[in-house]
């Protein structure tokens, strides 16, 4: 948008040289017409909203699809709703059902395939991770909003959302992180199984 507005700015200083000074608003309506800048404008701002539209549709589909297991047993090295999930297993599944993207299998290659993000910033859909086996990005969870994830927590417990402000979550919170395009996790180093 930024290369389309230098452009457009471009092209209104050309139009400002040849033509004689504006000095009504219908004037400068007049220009806008004619050099069809309207139009543009208007295709981007649909560009803009159709764009932020999707990326809201699929982290909700995402949300939802995670809260539709429920219930399903912890399996430690899970993929599957047969099988049950661990929390990396977990959240490649909802990943890759709902939005088609194959994240890395383990929860750090995960954190390093994905942005980081304040915590401030989080968004339904961005991942959480946690440091539960004293090792940095050895937990990861789905944020569901309102300072709440889902996660496979551990051995002997079901995939649950939990309070993230919690002293046990809040003394190991280790990161906030946001799913890049495509493009970008497809390419990622770290994307072995």
């Amino acid at each position: 948008m930024s290369r389309w507005f230098c452009t457009l700015l471009l092209a209104c200083a050309a139009t400002a040289q040849a033509a004689p000074a504006l000095t009504s608003h219908d004037d400068i309506d007049r220009l806008i017409a004619e050099k069809g800048l309207l139009t543009r404008f208007e295709d981007v701002g649909h560009k803009v909203a159709d764009k932020a539209h999707s990326v809201a549709d699929r982290a909700s589909d995402l949300v939802s699809n995670a809260m539709g297991f429920l219930g399903v047993p912890y399996k430690r090295g899970g993929n599957s709703v047969e099988t049950g999930f661990d929390c990396s297993g977990f959240v490649r599944a909802m990943y890759e059902q709902t939005v088609g993207l194959l994240l890395p299998r383990r929860a750090d290659q995960q954190a390093a395939a994905t942005q980081i993000i304040d915590k401030k910033e989080l968004q339904p859909g961005d991942l959480v991770f946690f440091n539960t086996m004293r090792r940095s990005f050895s937990h990861v969870g789905i944020y569901v909003g309102d300072g709440k994830f889902i996660h496979a927590p551990r051995s002997g417990t079901e995939i649950r959302v939990e309070d993230m402000g919690i002293s046990y979550w809040a003394r190991r919170f280790n990161g906030a992180r946001r799913v890049n395009p495509p493009e970008t996790v497809a390419n990622a180093p770290a994307a072995q199984q």
